[in-house]
């Protein structure tokens, strides 16, 4: 028998962003030829591994629902991704993304920075959204974090806005790499762990 969530131990997890973060932000991908890992993903992800902290991809995925690509496109990208991952050692527990886009789809409570994705997430797999990291190269990819009472990291590529930057500054943390803001927050856990002790 199951037992009930609030009776099993609720682990921290790593949130990531996909497009400009884990991969290549190539606008739009169609194809899983277009799938490139970004240098020194890897290596930071396999930190994330080793101290067992369950990795979630978490993705908008609005191309759908404009039309420029289908659900089956995206599956064979995010196939091609985890293939990648995977060959390089690297595990990932789920991935999750949403179809929509407002103007065509009406509004959704699972777009990002809307928290719908992370908390079906954190129900399906018993994540502790207040002691997980929120990472990517967007403002949306960081404040769900923020909302959940969690730690969040935004790692900017060449598309991220001055004010994106400019907000995660003031609220959240900027590093250059997402090896960065691995070691950010393991750090936090180990402070953390430190503390209740």
């Amino acid at each position: 028998m199951t037992a009930p969530v609030s009776e099993r131990a609720l682990r921290p997890a790593c949130f990531v962003d996909r497009d400009g973060t884990v991969m290549a932000d190539t606008h739009y991908p169609s194809s899983p030829d277009a799938v490139r890992l970004i240098p020194g993903v890897v290596e930071a992800l396999a930190a994330v591994n080793a101290r067992e902290i369950p990795i979630v991809i978490i993705t908008n995925q609005g191309g759908i629902a404009r039309g420029y690509y289908t659900e089956s496109q995206y599956q064979a990208v995010r196939a091609r991704l985890e293939a990648l991952l995977e060959q390089a050692g690297v595990r990932v527990l789920d991935t999750y993304h949403c179809p929509h886009w407002e103007p065509v789809s009406g509004p959704c409570a699972c777009r990002k920075p809307a928290p719908g994705m992370y908390l079906r997430a954190a129900a399906e797999h018993d994540l502790d959204v207040t002691r997980s990291v929120y990472i990517g190269d967007r403002w949306r990819d960081v404040k769900p974090g923020l909302e959940l009472g969690g730690f969040g990291v935004l790692v900017p590529c060449p598309d991220t806005s001055d004010d994106d930057i400019a907000l995660a500054r003031a609220q959240a943390h900027v590093v250059p790499a997402l090896r960065d803001a691995v070691d950010l927050f393991l750090a936090s856990l180990d402070a953390e762990g430190a503390r209740a002790r």
